[in-house]
């Protein structure tokens, strides 16, 4: 029994009780389209739901995400922030290479919801650049670098980089990126970091001498999943 998309169709008072049968059919239609099902996760709702109708809502508990069939994929309801992960460095890591190298511990993985989804990164790297050292951090989905700058001849891309002329100080290079993964697999977030002279200690001072006036800093990446 076919029901519009306004109104509910309950059962009148004055209804006949052979119409009862078509008439609770049609009420129990309606709820299916307008209602907020519960499925462990996606996999589930496909089985159940292999013919999803535009307007269909349903809850997903891995994920806590409440979405909507808009004729041709499933989205999450409103845009706003699904998930959070953060991770946070609060051990050091000190590298001379001239090649980009992963920066321990500054790494984070999330699942995105939806393939509409979009991510927020955000990363604080706490640097201390020990002797004259010119460097470089970049981003990384996975193997691809994101969120750099055009390289033009031999100025090579990157996200944030640094410069001392002596050592000393520390700093942070903070900085975000929205991506658009496309895709509802798990994303690997990290950050990645060379010298092209000097040696770059993050999480610490530049000489990190075991004095009070030098520190032990923090690091952070974090994840936002944005609803679309």
């Amino acid at each position: 029994m076919a029901v519009t998309p306004v109104g509910n169709p309950y059962v009148e008072s004055s209804d006949l009780v052979a119409n009862y049968p078509g008439a609770s059919e049609a009420l129990a239609e309606r709820i299916d389209i307008v209602g907020v099902n519960p499925f462990a996760d996606s996999a589930a709702r496909a089985t159940a739901i292999p013919s999803p109708t535009e307007g269909m809502m349903s809850s997903l508990n891995d994920t806590d995400a409440v979405e909507r069939y808009d004729g041709a994929t499933w989205k999450p309801v409103g845009g706003k922030v699904l998930q959070v992960v953060s991770v946070t460095k609060v051990d050091t890591f000190t590298t001379t290479s001239t090649s980009f190298v992963d920066v321990t511990g500054l790494t984070a993985s999330i699942t995105p919801s939806s393939v509409s989804s979009t991510i927020l990164i955000l990363h604080k790297v706490a640097i201390g650049p020990r002797s004259d050292a010119v460097g470089y951090i970049q981003l990384l989905r996975g193997a691809t670098v994101i969120g750099g700058g055009t390289a033009v001849g031999s100025r090579s891309s990157a996200m944030s980089s640094f410069f001392t002329v002596t050592a000393g100080g520390t700093g942070d290079l903070a900085g975000n990126f929205l991506d658009s993964p496309g895709n509802t697999s798990s994303q690997t977030y990290k950050i990645q970091a060379r010298v092209e002279a000097g040696t770059l200690g993050i999480n610490t001072t530049a000489s990190d001498s075991d004095i009070a006036a030098n520190s032990r800093n923090s690091s952070t990446i974090t994840l936002m999943e944005i609803g679309a």
